[in-house]
């Protein structure tokens, strides 16, 4: 399983799969009120939906929430062991993200090559990337802005299918250099001579074995990528 953040906040990543902060939100609540219906209720979403989203992270994640019928309270919801784990590991995560002085940014120039909806294509030396944009119109000179917390690095066998959403940008790169700090490491990764500066935990790095000449895959929302106009 991978880490990282985005826009400040920690995720987990395991097959594709990420557990978010919406996620724990929504974990919480069951270990809180006993129950996923008075969760969803106090959340103000769906149930059924939350339900849906339990499972699908069950699927790859392992068992969360154990639900148990009957009783004099009627039944409910708790937590597994194993929810419990990943929610502390979420935790330290955060905190160590957190205590971060400086997210690293990494500034792409390119071109506007199509635009659907908020999101535009940008050609760029590393290829087509895709991120929010605030009114650029094709053949715009752009910005393409990354910040380090918001990527995520995959080994390349257990990388999703690039084509699987349009929603995230995949990129091939290498480790040209590992810096410790106080609380999290920075991987400085070259993308066809662009470098990408990446916020991971020491338990990253080590499950990843992160070292320099490691080939990995970069992998980030367009959400997460914000285009401004070129000066």
């Amino acid at each position: 399983m991978n880490e990282t953040s985005g826009q400040g906040r920690a995720t987990l990543v395991r097959d594709g799969v990420e557990l978010g902060e919406r996620d724990v939100t929504l974990l919480r609540a069951i270990d809180d009120t006993g129950s996923v219906a008075k969760a969803s209720t106090n959340l103000g979403r769906s149930r059924a939906r939350d339900l849906s989203r339990i499972e699908a992270l069950e699927a790859v994640f392992g068992d969360l929430v154990e639900r148990y019928r009957g009783g004099s309270g009627g039944g409910g919801s708790k937590l597994t062991d194993n929810a419990t784990r990943l929610l502390n590991q979420y935790e330290r995560l955060q905190v160590a993200l957190s205590a971060t002085a400086q997210v690293p940014e990494t500034v792409l120039e390119g071109t506007v090559s199509a635009i659907s909806g908020e999101l535009a294509d940008v050609t760029t030396s590393v290829g087509t990337v895709r991120g929010l944009h605030d009114g650029v119109t094709c053949g715009a000179l752009v910005q393409v802005r990354i910040e380090g917390d918001s990527l995520t690095v995959l080994d390349p066998a257990a990388a999703p299918d690039p084509d699987s959403t349009s929603a995230r940008n995949h990129l091939s790169g290498t480790v040209t250099e590992i810096e410790q700090g106080e609380t999290v490491f920075t991987a400085s990764i070259d993308v066809d001579g662009a470098v990408f500066r990446v916020l991971v935990t020491e338990e990253s790095v080590d499950q990843l074995e992160l070292v320099s000449g490691r080939e990995i895959v970069l992998t980030w929302k367009a959400t997460a990528t914000r285009l401004a106009h070129e000066a």
